[in-house]
């Protein structure tokens, strides 16, 4: 059955095939390829965080009346991430190699470690303790890939 956390897991698994084939271009010197990738990639990220921020996250706020808890610590890790993807375009920009390899890295770890904790806890809290759950899910359905 689609829930949050299986739809949401899914957009995960989309954004990081997204990411690998963007890394595989910069193995292959191919920085054309890679700049349409980091931008699509990039995009797809964006879209996801807004997702989250403006619709998930506040549901279950507004459910729990929690603030400050998971979703706050989710929302600094986004931004965090955000300031990673700058640095990726920038690096791509410069054609500097090693330095997307080590943005690159360093935005794996970070996109891994986040992932986990949202699939494990954050997602299935809101499945759980958001009571429209199902009308959320089909609001992302119609705006995630």
């Amino acid at each position: 059955m689609m829930n949050l956390t299986t739809h949401l897991s899914a957009v995960h698994r989309h954004c990081d095939d997204s990411f690998a084939a963007l890394e595989q271009a910069v193995r292959q010197q191919d920085w054309a390829g890679a700049d349409a990738l980091c931008a699509s990639f990039c995009e797809e990220m964006a879209q996801h965080f807004a997702d989250e921020e403006n619709r998930l996250f506040q549901a279950l706020e507004a459910a729990t009346g929690m603030r400050g808890g998971p979703t706050a610590v989710m929302r600094f890790e986004h931004e965090q991430m955000r300031e990673l993807m700058e640095d990726l375009n920038r690096d791509l920009l410069q054609r500097d190699a090693r330095g997307v390899a080590a943005t690159c890295d360093t935005l794996l770890v970070l996109m891994q470690q986040h992932n986990m904790k949202e699939e494990n806890i954050l997602y299935p809290m809101c499945d759980s303790r958001i009571p429209d759950a199902a009308t959320l899910l089909q609001e992302l359905r119609h705006v995630t890939p």
